[in-house]
């Protein structure tokens, strides 16, 4: 914790440099991130005054790059952690109450000495903070208010897990004032993951918060899912010849919850036919020989969608071996075979109250197009809305953002890095 002004001083003479190098990656733009960050200081003295001492937070985005819908099923994926983040500027402030002011929203106070969910503030980031509070709470740390302003890149729907940044962004607040920064990257992911799931009212599995926990490239195992066995991959997508895209397709996902919830609600309900309550406890070559079982008593697309978890959860291992041995090539083979899972047997890129619309689909059709045969594309996070992923030869990126951009709007491209580390403390 610093003055503000020794925290300006250091921001501007660079002495946090090397600081922002490790969290961010070598390529990270010193001269905008220290702007950012400055001027998140200059925030809190406008919203809480110049007197405290404060900290410098920040929760990254994350990127999935295989599995899709797999570790609500113990399965397996593979994710990172992405360029874009939630920062905070943040300070103890005495009390038990937590003041949080995020640029272009109203101030939300957060009481501690009542951590009960409320049903009135599902879906809000009050949730989140009460949900993670009460967590750490649950493990036997005294938690105490604290005063912070927050600035996020991560926008909302972008499919980029926005509320998982911020979880492990509140969540390393937390544990840096008042846990000794004991708390681990899966704590922390398990803090996000309770808050989202009973306080915010979203049922998520844990890829989210957990890739944006860990940072870097990892391979997750779920099969033991409150002790995930996590593999770094050591690769460097920027030395690959192609750059990571998202692109945002312009269709939103606010009203989905439903759809999402359906997912993990029928693969269940395919593995209860086994006796089982997860997919990944049942043999995949039994689920064949008994998917006749499977149609009559879950129905069709709770099969198919049992069957895309079979197919991705395999080619989530895959593609990590593929990445740790430098097999370009032969991970995006998979990675465009992951996404004709999704499309035909998970069906996840519409809404199928809303057929007319599908902009998930569209949005892929114009990026092979765009691609030529080359690269990879398919769809990002949750479906249904939102985005999709590309991978893009350098070569054409230009050309790439121009036929994209020239139908789904401008800005719609996000060429991302791969971020080395997780939620972090900045200063």
């Amino acid at each position: 914790m610093l003055a503000q002004n020794i925290m300006q001083n250091k921001l501007s003479n660079g002495a946090l440099d090397d600081n922002l190098r490790t969290v961010y990656g070598t390529g990270v733009d010193l001269e905008m991130q220290r702007a950012r960050l400055s001027n998140l200081v200059k925030f809190y003295e406008q919203a809480f005054g110049g007197e405290d001492a404060v900290g410098l937070f920040s929760g990254p985005g994350r990127t999935e790059l295989g599995g899709n819908h797999t570790d609500h099923q113990h399965g397996r994926v593979l994710a990172a952690a992405v360029s874009l983040d939630a920062v905070a500027c943040a300070a103890p402030n005495g009390t038990q109450v937590v003041c949080i002011l995020s640029s272009g929203y109203p101030r939300i106070t957060v009481d501690l000495d009542d951590l009960t969910p409320r049903e009135k503030e599902q879906q809000s980031s009050i949730a989140l903070v009460r949900g993670v509070a009460a967590r750490i709470a649950s493990m036997g740390y005294t938690l105490g208010g604290f005063n912070a302003v927050i600035e996020s890149t991560v926008l909302g729907g972008s499919g980029l897990s926005s509320s998982a940044a911020y979880e492990i962004l509140i969540g390393v607040i937390f544990n840096h004032l008042f846990c000794g920064d004991e708390l681990q990257p899966v704590d922390l992911a398990l803090c996000g993951q309770y808050a989202e799931n009973v306080y915010f009212g979203k049922p998520c599995g844990l890829m989210d918060q957990l890739a944006s926990a860990v940072g870097g490239i990892v391979a997750i195992d779920f099969r033991s899912p409150m002790q995930p066995d996590i593999r770094r991959i050591g690769f460097d997508l920027e030395q690959s010849g192609y750059s990571l895209c998202v692109i945002d397709t312009g269709a939103d996902h606010a009203d989905l919850t439903d759809e999402y919830a359906a997912i993990p609600a029928e693969m269940s309900a395919a593995a209860r036919c086994f006796g089982k309550e997860y997919l990944r406890d049942v043999e995949e070559a039994t689920f064949w020989k008994r998917l006749n079982e499977v149609r009559t008593q879950a129905g069709d697309r709770a099969a198919l969608r049992a069957m895309h978890f079979f197919a991705d959860n395999r080619y989530a291992e895959e593609e990590a071996d593929c990445l740790t041995q430098g097999e370009v090539d032969s991970f995006l083979a998979l990675v465009r075979r992951s996404g004709a899972s999704s499309a035909q047997l998970l069906q996840n890129l519409y809404c199928t109250a809303q057929p007319q619309e599908q902009a998930v689909t569209v949005a892929i059709a114009l990026a092979e197009h765009l691609l030529g045969g080359d690269g990879a594309v398919r769809v990002h996070g949750g479906g249904f809305a939102g985005t999709i992923q590309a991978y893009v030869p350098r070569q054409k990126e230009t050309a790439f953002q121009q036929g994209m951009e020239a139908v789904l709007g401008q800005g719609c491209c996000h060429f991302l890095r791969i971020r080395p580390v997780g939620g972090a403390v900045l200063a």
